[in-house]
Parts: structure tokens; sequence; C-alpha cells
């Protein structure tokens, strides 16, 4: 049996069509009942509330599975109790099994409450009662309700499991770490797939410990980093970027940021937060900072090529500004030697910066210091780079870079005219930090400071040839006349000395002819050397001409001392001869000189005239002369007494006159003064005055003296020898003998040479010349008086010596001068100052000499004053040796 009903449509009051409405579609039912009066009484259940539908009727479960698929079914109403084996359990297991979500509704007269409720248990709707049909069109509506509601539901959960699978989708395809975590009770909520690929950790891990991540942070970021994720479990912002540390030893950068969710009352509920692999961005954030640091040193070192024009101070802002700007942990120059190929750092700047000290680096691969880098860079004249000290076998001595926190290092060479002379060697405290732009940037700063230094080496060169010569090395005309003007100014206005010498080679064109400009630019270097040795003064000798030289001579006392420094050094030089190419070359030359101030009060006035003097001595013949006549002729005659005082030496044409001391209270001779004299053999007696400077000034004193010390002591010998009362003799020491070291010496030797008889020798010293180094000549004299000698001292009260000095001076007598007695009668300051040396004289136990006593004035004041000895006119002139002879024996008879 199999019905079909189509009922028209009409209106529905009161009943919900649900989704069906919408498309105006009738409600298709199927009915599964044997009786068809039964079955149609149910569908006028139906017509009464205006359902509009399609009903099919079947009685057989073949139909039943039929109409299923067929007739696809909205609603299904079953009878409980069918013919046959079929009945309404049955064909809800069936319905179940084809259509599980259409309402199944029992409509029978013969369901018990037993049966009802294993029926709802089985999957049915419901059931009515066939007596009570007025529940029908409810329980049906509520049926078709619940299917509307399950099947919203169904599409809701489709679409929320669409959204979440999308969302999945998202999220698993993003770098970034999506995470949860319940701060009550602490515990992992949600973190997504990329925390694996970030971190390298299962999410396991932190599902059984939350803070399992903590062991990868870096140690330098864990601290701050556990704080901060403590209080943002409280409730605070969390935002930090920190490094990790994954198991296979990468650091990586992590962005971390998270906020609190809080229920309606405030509580957290959860923490939600991003990490994100920041570590791509830090290494561009990083090469960016240290691009920019390299181009601040670049610009830094830009700025200082265009103020800074000396070498050193440009090394110096190099290495400075590399640290300061360019954060380099360390940075030093060193200059290669082109002769030995080493290499020094010079100048540096930063940490740990002492351990460069004595360190030498090579050009040369076999030598000590050169296999390392900075010997590579010197030797290939390109850039080193080492990113990781620690695995780059081309550094020598890793484990000491390391110490001191050098990770990286950049050797630069610096090259100017395609020859390495130096380099530029920076060191960094963070690893794999040199990329191929920076090394670019660093390589042109290489380049800025080798062109700087080109720029200063060429400007050195034209400074330096604007005032030097550029073949001999020595000022020339420009640097000269400079100098001339600073030494005139050093000058006290009451000073004098300074002598100007202007040298010319003759023919000196004739060497150039010849043996050509190599050989006579030769000569020249040879002779500027041979005048700056001789002068032994750095900047008195210069090249003003092709051939001509100029000489500063400072100080100059006087113009035979310029003559002797002129025939004993400047020419004394040029006679030597020139070895060049194998030729011997002898070069005369002639001089001409003027002194400052008589010659030129400035230098272009001493200049001029020097050079009017060397033409006076060119067309003169003469060696040299003088710009001032006058002085040629003081010269002429300095000279020639000079070479007859040589000969006078030799000849012994030197004597001796002695001067008797007398003792004041018995009248008699207490004591001679040696003193000597000249005996020219056509000028007679010449005066001391005149040649005993000269003998000071040349030298000549040393020998002289020791000649007046032997005489003396070979004279008093003699007299003894006659049976003669011999006084103690007194020889005068000049300063250029006590000047000398070998002084004590000098005195022993002199008077061993007197046979033994220098016994009854004194000396004497003035006061000035014990003060110019009295503590080297208190000793000097205190050797001399453990020979027995007695020590006199000369002048006193023309110098300046301490009476603290004077109290421990080894002198036994004071000889008081004769400017103070000659007017002693006339000045009372003069009569107290004679009368307070003896006086302290006395104080001291120390004799007391008045010298010069010419009047019997003079005489009875000294008396007067207990004067201990007097010597002078009143008493005797200097007398020759026979003269003294006769005094003697006349003195000797007496007795």
């Amino acid at each position: 049996m199999n019905d079909m009903t189509i009922d028209p449509m009409s209106s529905a009051e009161g009943f919900r069509m649900g989704a069906n409405s919408q498309n105006r579609e009738p409600l298709r039912v199927l009915i599964l009942e044997d009786v068809p009066t039964d079955a149609e009484l149910t569908l006028r259940e139906l017509r009464k509330v205006g359902i509009p539908f399609v009903s099919q009727r079947v009685d057989a479960r073949e139909k039943f599975e039929q109409a299923l698929y067929e007739f696809k079914p909205d609603l299904i109403l079953s009878d409980f109790s069918l013919p046959a084996s079929f009945d309404g359990l049955m064909a809800l297991d069936i319905a179940r099994k084809a259509l599980p979500d259409i309402p199944y509704v029992f409509v029978s007269g013969t369901i018990g409450e037993d049966r009802a409720v294993e029926a709802l248990k089985q999957g049915a709707t419901d059931y009515v009662l066939k007596d009570r049909l007025n529940r029908l069109v409810p329980v049906i509506q509520r049926a078709l309700d619940e299917v509307e509601a399950r099947a919203a539901r169904v599409r809701l959960e489709a679409e929320l499991e669409e959204t979440r699978s999308r969302l999945e989708s998202i999220v698993s395809s993003l770098p970034d770490v999506i995470w949860s975590v319940s701060p009550e009770p602490y515990r992992l909520l949600y973190i997504s797939p990329g925390f694996k690929a970030t971190w390298g950790l299962l999410a396991e891990a932190v599902s059984r410990d939350v803070d399992a991540w903590f062991e990868m942070l870096h140690p330098d970021d864990r601290v701050d980093v556990e704080r901060a994720w403590r209080a943002a479990m409280r409730g605070e912002t969390f935002d930090r970027s920190y490094r990790i540390v994954r198991g296979d030893g990468e650091v990586r950068w992590i962005n971390n940021r998270a906020h609190a969710i809080r229920d309606g009352t405030g509580k957290i509920m959860r923490v939600d937060g991003i990490a994100r692999d920041i570590t791509r961005l830090k290494v561009q954030e990083d090469r960016i900072v240290r691009l920019s640091r390299v181009r601040a040193v670049l610009s830094g070192i830009n700025a200082t090529i265009v103020r800074v024009k000396d070498r050193d101070q440009l090394f110096r802002e190099a290495c400075r500004i590399a640290v300061d700007d360019g954060r380099f942990a360390l940075a030093w120059i060193g200059s290669l030697d082109r002769t030995t190929f080493e290499l020094r750092p010079g100048v540096w700047k930063g940490r740990e910066g002492a351990y460069l000290e004595g360190m030498v680096f090579s050009a040369r691969e076999d030598a000590r210091g050169g296999t390392g880098t900075t010997g590579l860079a010197l030797r290939t004249r390109r850039a080193v780079v080492v990113n990781d000290v620690s695995a780059d076998p081309r550094v020598i001595g890793s484990a000491d870079y390391l110490a001191r926190g050098f990770r990286a290092a950049i050797v630069l060479p610096l090259i100017v005219d395609e020859e390495v002379i130096g380099v530029f060697k920076l060191y960094a405290a963070e690893a794999n930090v040199f990329d191929a732009d920076e090394v670019r940037l660093l390589e042109d700063v290489a380049g800025n400071i080798s062109f700087a230094l080109d720029h200063i080496a060429k400007s050195e060169r034209l400074d330096y040839l604007a005032y030097y010569d550029g073949l001999t090395g020595v000022p020339n005309r420009k640097l000269f006349h400079e100098q001339l003007v600073k030494l005139i100014q050093s000058l006290m206005p009451e000073e004098q000395g300074i002598a100007v010498a202007v040298l010319d080679l003759e023919r000196f064109r004739n060497i150039n002819e010849t043996l050509g400009m190599s050989a006579g630019d030769a000569v020249l270097k040879q002779l500027a050397e041979r005048l700056g040795n001789a002068l032994g003064e750095p900047g008195t000798v210069a090249r003003i001409s092709a051939d001509r030289f100029a000489i500063a001579l400072v100080p100059m006392k006087s113009a035979t001392e310029i003559a002797h420094v002129l025939e004993e050094r400047i020419f004394a030089a040029l006679n030597e001869p020139f070895h060049v190419n194998g030729e011997e070359l002898h070069i005369p030359a002639k001089a001409g000189i003027a002194v400052h101030p008589g010659d030129g009060k400035d230098a272009a006035a001493l200049f001029v005239n020097a050079e009017a003097a060397l033409a006076n001595a060119k067309r003169s013949g003469e060696r040299y002369l003088f710009y001032a006549p006058q002085m040629n002729a003081r010269v002429a005659a300095q000279l020639k007494i000079e070479n007859e005082l040589h000969k006078a030496a030799l000849e012994e044409q030197f004597t001796l006159h002695y001067q008797p001391r007398v003792d004041l209270v018995s009248g008699r001779v207490c004591g001679l003064e040696a003193l000597i004299r000249w005996r020219h053999p056509r000028r007679g007696l010449v005066s001391p005055g005149e040649f005993i400077p000269v003998l000071e000034q040349t030298g000549m004193i040393l020998e002289v003296g020791r000649w007046a010390l032997k005489r003396a002591g070979l004279d008093a010998a003699d007299w003894h020898a006659r049976g003669l009362k011999t006084p103690r003799i007194a020889v005068n020491v000049s300063q250029v003998q006590l000047r000398r070291k070998q002084f004590v010496d000098d005195v022993q030797a002199a008077l061993a040479a007197a046979a033994g008889h220098g016994d009854r020798i004194d000396i004497e010293i003035t006061e000035s010349m014990l003060m110019e180094d009295i503590g080297g000549n208190v000793d000097k004299l205190r050797a001399v008086r453990q020979m027995g000698i007695n020590i006199a001292l000369d002048d006193f009260g023309t110098g300046y010596s301490s009476l603290s000095w004077l109290a421990r001076l080894p002198i036994d007598s004071l000889k008081i001068d004769r400017s103070f007695v000659m007017h002693m009668a006339k000045s009372p300051e003069q009569m107290s100052i004679v009368s307070t040396v003896i006086s302290l004289a006395h104080a001291l136990n120390l004799k007391v000499v008045a010298e010069g006593v010419e009047t019997d004035e003079q005489l009875a004041l000294l008396r007067l004053l207990r004067c201990d000895e007097g010597q002078g006119y009143v008493f005797h002139r200097p007398l020759p040796v026979e003269q003294i002879e006769a005094l003697l024996r006349s003195a000797t008879e007496e007795r």
C-alpha cells in the first residue's frame, strides 16, 4: 500500500514552518500505517491548522525503506503495531540509520507507556495516542523546531569549525608564537606551532612547566625578563626584547608582548601574548647601527683631515674617533719601517691598549711577528677581516684576544704611492660584525687616512723646502734669516757676540762642468755635513745659494775668537779633501764676516755686510775678512801675538818676576808672589795686560801656568841651594786652569817637575773663580792643600762669595783687593770694608794680606787695623830673579 496525498497551500495560523516556510515548500510527511482511515485522521489534524504538506503512506518494510531514500521525508509519523514481522521499533531503527535527523513520531492506539519509553530511548522524537490526536500538531511543531535548532547548531558548529580551521591555518603559517597562560592556576593554555621552530623546544616541555623556556634566556637578559614576566602574571603589560640561546648554540632575538584578559569582576582570567623572532630585524638594526657608526668614523676622520696638519695628531684623532664614535673596543695605528720592514703600534685608543707596548710586527713572513693578520695585511696590501677570533686560524694568540674581550678584528693597510706605509687595526667586542658594506666603508676610512698622510707628507715637503735646502738638508736663506733675527732678539741690551760668516766655494763651477752636476751635489752634501759637525750647533749653517753657505757663530766674545773658529773649525773642515766618484778634490774657500752690533743691528744688515766683506776678501785674495777694517787689523794683531806667544813658549821667552809680601809688624819679607813676564826679543818686556788675556783665550795659559809652578819651584830650590832663606812663593792660578777636571793632577805634576823642591809653593785664586763652581772647586782645593800647599783667596771683596761658604773654604789667607786699599784713607766706607774684612779673617783664623799698598798713610792705617801682611810699591815693585836674590841675601845676612 502506497498512498500519495498533496494538500493545497493554506494559511497556517499558529503553526511555524521553520526553515521550510522560507522556501514555500510543503512539509513532506511519510506515514507508516496499515489502516488508511487512521492515516486520514492523522492528516486531518494537519489540515486543521492549515499545514501545507505532501504525504505518502506505506505499510510494509520494503516500501518504507524505499520511501526513505526516494520520498525524502521531513517528518515520519508511524504506527507502533504493524502486520507481519515488521513493527514501529524496527522502522525506527531503519529510519535512524538512513535519516538520523528526521523527526520520528509514533501515532498509535496500542503503545503502552513502557514501550513508549523504550521507543524514546531508541531515538523516537515523541509519541501520540490515536485517541488524543489533538496533541499531534504541537508534537510535530516541537519536533520540527528541534530539527531546525539542531540544524542551526550544526551549521554554527560547521562555521565555527571552519573559522577555527582557518584561524589554525593562519596561526600555523605565522612565524610568530601565539600563547596564552593562566596565572591561577599557573598553567599553559595554548601555544602555537611556531614555538618549536623558534625556540627549538617542544610545546610539551612548557605544557609541563611554563617556566621551562627561562632556561634558554641569555644570561645577560634573564634577570630582567623573569622580573617582567612575573609582573605580567600580576596584570602588568609585558613587552620585552631579549635573547635566547637554543640547544644548538644559536642565539636569537625575541620580542615578546602580552596583556592580561580579565572577567567582569576584574579578575585575571589569562594572559595572552605573541612572541616574534626579531633576530633578522635585530641583525639589520645592529648592522645599521654599525654602519652609522662607521659612517660617523668616516665623517669624523674626514673632518679631522681638513683641520689636522700633523701626522701624529692625525693618528691620535683617528684612533679616538674609531673608539668614541665607532664604538670599537680598541684602535691602533703603526708605521712601517722601510729599512727593517718592522711595524710597531705607535698610537692607540681604547681598553687594554697598554698590552700593545713592545709588540713588533713584520712585513716579512719569515720574521717574528710576520705570520699573523697584521703581517698578512702588510704583504697583500689588502684588508684582513677576522669575524670570529676563536675560529680563525690566521689569528696568532687568539686566547690573548679573547681574554681581553676582543671577538673580531680588521687590519686595514695604509697605502701611499702604491706602497704600504702602515696599518690601522680595529678590534670589536662582538663576533661577526664586519660585513661587506662595513668593510667597504672602513676601507674608505683607511683610504682617506692614506690620502691625508700623502697630503701631509707633501705639505711637509713643501714646508721643508720653504725653509731648508733640498739637497743638503741645512736651512736655506729664509730660515737662516729668521734664526738670525731670533738670536739677535734673544740678546740682552748690553750683550754682543753674534757673528755672521758667508762662505764662498772658489771655482766650484769647474767641478760641475768637468765631473758633472752629481759630483757637485756630492761635494755640497759633504761640505754641509762637515760644517755642521765642526760647529756642533744645529741650525747655524745654511746654504744660501748654489756655492755659498752662511754661518751664525754664537756666542763670540771677540774677533780673535771668531777668527779661531774660522781657522780651527771651518777652514779645517775644508782642508780635508773631498772624495767623489773615486776622485780626490781640494776646494778652497773665502769668507766674509760681520759682527753684531757694530756691523749691523739687525739680521738683514749683518747679512748684507757679511757678503760685502766676502767680496772684499775675494778681491784682496785674503782667506777671510771682517766687514769693519779696524777689526781686521785687531784680528791680525791678535793672531800675530798668538803666534809670537806660541814661539815664546817654545823658546822660553817667559820669565818670572817676584813681588815681596811684608810682615806689617816686623817689616820683614815673609813671602813672594810670582808674576809671569814676557821678554820679547824685539819689544823687550811686554805688559802682562797685553798677553795674559790672550794666553787665557787661546788656552795657552794651561801650559804657561804649569811652567810658572815649575819655574817657581826651581827658583826656590836654587836659592835654597845658595844658602838663602827662601820664603813661600805664591803662584796665581787662572780660571782656565781651575776649571779643568785634571787641575789637581796638573799642580802635582808641575811641582814634581821642580826636582822635588815644590814644598815652598802656594797658589792664589780669585774669589770670582771660586764661585763659578764652588762645590767642585772646594773639592779640588782640598786635594791641593793636602799636598802641603797654602791657598790664598785673591781680590777678596770683589766677588759674591757667601759667609757660610767662606767658613768652609780650604784657604789660609785673604788678600784685600787693591781697590779698597787705594781709597781707604779718603773714604770711611772703604775703611769700614777693610776693617770688616780684617776682623772677619781673624775670626776665621785666616791671615790678611793687603794688596796695592802704595803710601805711608795706607800702611799706617793697615797697621792700626792689625792687618797681617802688605804687598805694594810702598815696599817693593815686582823684581826680576837677580834683584830678588840680592834682597833675599840681604835679609839672610841681617838675620
